[in-house]
């Protein structure tokens, strides 16, 4: 059944490969940046009976004033290419795509990921924790911070990428946060994906915070360009994001060459709080740690 949540998000995935190919680059933002739902909205019981789906697709405010006008002819074309992939389906449509703009509920409470897991998180825990420990830098970039932190309400999410790094400055990724008092503050974060440690000799596969510190200091220190207000600022707070551990010893050490300042304007997220963040803001896991937990299904969705 395509509501079915590891289902739907197989079919999510293969319409983003689809966007690519087709080079459909507003399309691929929309799908890049929405957080999908897809909710059953008929039935009938001609020829065995089919089931009708409708296809939301909930975006921030600022993108969604920024398609408004064309958005019809988005939701038309999105449509398209939804259908296509369950074109061979007797029993199952999808006859509606949506756009929405994200609500925040005044007051609402933040999911805590301290809290205990059930069963299926736990399991859902584990694939992703398999997953981080055989990604790449550019895949726990692309699949997990980008959509956890849009989940988490930062917005004009930037990543610099690996492939030219002429304008990196030490920072993977930029991104602004809107206070309640409408403030912003605009964070930066460098990405390693092992380990961080602060050994003499580090292990092949992890990072030395000594090779992050420089980045950090480049990172608080250099501008950035909002196209948003067509002026440069600089990064309030930096968040140093491991795929693995970040020891104790690494962060002391940090601690220890930063001023008082610059100290204040430094974040840590290891390994457990992305899993558990990821968890509990009930993101869909990337296509690729559900293949890691079901390697006899091929099928695309």
């Amino acid at each position: 059944m395509l509501d079915n949540p590891e289902e739907f998000q197989n079919l999510v995935h293969t319409v983003k490969e689809i966007a690519k190919a087709d080079r459909a680059d507003q399309l691929l933002e929309v799908l890049e940046q929405a957080q999908p739902t897809i909710q059953q909205t008929s039935y009938d019981n001609w020829n065995g009976g089919t089931y009708g789906y409708a296809i939301s697709l909930e975006v921030d405010v600022k993108t969604f004033i920024r398609i408004k006008d064309d958005i019809e002819g988005i939701e038309r074309l999105l449509l398209d290419r939804f259908s296509l992939p369950v074109r061979h389906m007797e029993n199952e449509d999808i006859h509606k795509v949506k756009i929405v703009p994200k609500t925040y509920a005044i007051g609402a409470r933040s999911p805590n990921p301290h809290r205990p897991f059930t069963p299926a998180e736990l399991k859902r825990r584990e694939e992703l924790i398999t997953y981080l420990n055989k990604s790449t830098e550019d895949e726990l970039i692309a699949d997990i911070l980008l959509p956890l932190f849009r989940q988490l309400g930062f917005h004009r999410i930037t990543a610099a990428g690996h492939k030219d790094k002429a304008l990196e400055y030490g920072k993977d990724i930029w991104m602004k946060y809107t206070l309640p008092t409408q403030h912003v503050l605009y964070f930066g974060i460098q990405a390693k994906k092992g380990k961080l440690d602060a050994a003499g000799v580090t292990k092949e596969g992890n990072a030395n915070m000594s090779e992050v510190y420089n980045q950090v200091l480049m990172m608080i220190g250099s501008e950035i360009f909002d196209p948003e207000v067509s002026r440069k600022v600089l990064v309030d707070h930096a968040f140093i994001v491991a795929g693995g551990l970040i020891t104790k010893q690494a962060r002391y050490w940090l601690g220890e060459k930063l001023d008082a300042v610059k100290r204040s304007q430094i974040m840590f997220m290891d390994q457990e709080d992305i899993v558990n963040l990821f968890v509990v803001t009930n993101l869909p896991l990337p296509s690729a740690a559900l293949a890691n937990s079901n390697p006899i299904d091929d099928l695309p969705f």
